[in-house]
């Protein structure tokens, strides 16, 4: 699987646009990458939040056993701009915080349903959040910022500056529910195990059999 045919497939999971794609997509570091964020703690609570979000069953492993922890840490520090990075690594703090608040504990001592409630409930604080005001005026802004920057650099006959412009950051937990998804189904247990996998795939047969239930194809 290439790096567009991974990016689509969790841009149609997702139903949008992936923070990070342009830089994956070229193959380049961020020109401002920070570590800070990511401990071996931080990074055992984004495996224990991969796994609650894709957990594992009798057929397949969960997101701790594609180590999607180290695949935040990687996508984050070499993809996303010091804007994004900056929204991800606080959003970490958010998190724990929020849970002390709900629970009186730390979201790896929570129960299986307790780790689904609390995820769930920042998955509907992640969607609305994208539709108050105040975002609508923030992103509007930044967006208005970025193509002012984009026409000044044109005119100084910077013609690849558009594939440099940044995407205002959504939610954290949006964030970190698309590198679940991203990390997940590009891994060797993922595209292998959760999706059948074909190493050499044959001619294409449109009438091939399927039956309700089969898993998609990893190709």
């Amino acid at each position: 699987m290439n790096r567009r045919d991974a990016l689509t497939r969790v841009g149609l999971l997702l139903g949008g646009s992936i923070i990070g794609a342009e830089a994956f997509l070229s193959g380049c570091k961020a020109s401002s990458s920070k570590a800070a964020g990511f401990s071996a703690e931080n990074i055992a609570l984004l495996d224990e939040v991969g796994e609650t979000i894709i957990p594992t069953t009798p057929d397949s492993p969960g997101a701790k056993a594609a180590q999607i922890g180290e695949f935040m840490k990687t996508i984050v520090n070499d993809c996303y701009t010091e804007n994004q990075q900056k929204t991800f690594t606080e959003g970490i703090d958010q998190l724990k915080k929020a849970c002390k608040d709900k629970y009186k504990k730390d979201f790896v001592s929570l129960s299986p349903a307790e780790k689904t409630e609390f995820l769930t409930a920042l998955d509907k604080e992640a969607k609305d959040y994208v539709n108050t005001e105040d975002y609508k005026k923030k992103k509007a802004a930044f967006d208005q910022q970025q193509d002012d920057w984009v026409k000044a650099e044109e005119a100084k006959k910077n013609f690849g500056a558009s594939h440099l412009k940044e995407s205002f950051p959504p939610h954290y937990f949006s964030m970190i529910k698309q590198l679940t998804l991203w990390g997940y189904f590009t891994s060797k247990p993922g595209a292998t195990q959760a999706l059948r996998y074909m190493e050499t795939p044959g001619k294409f047969d449109g009438a091939y059999p399927y039956k309700k239930g089969d898993k998609a194809w990893a190709l």
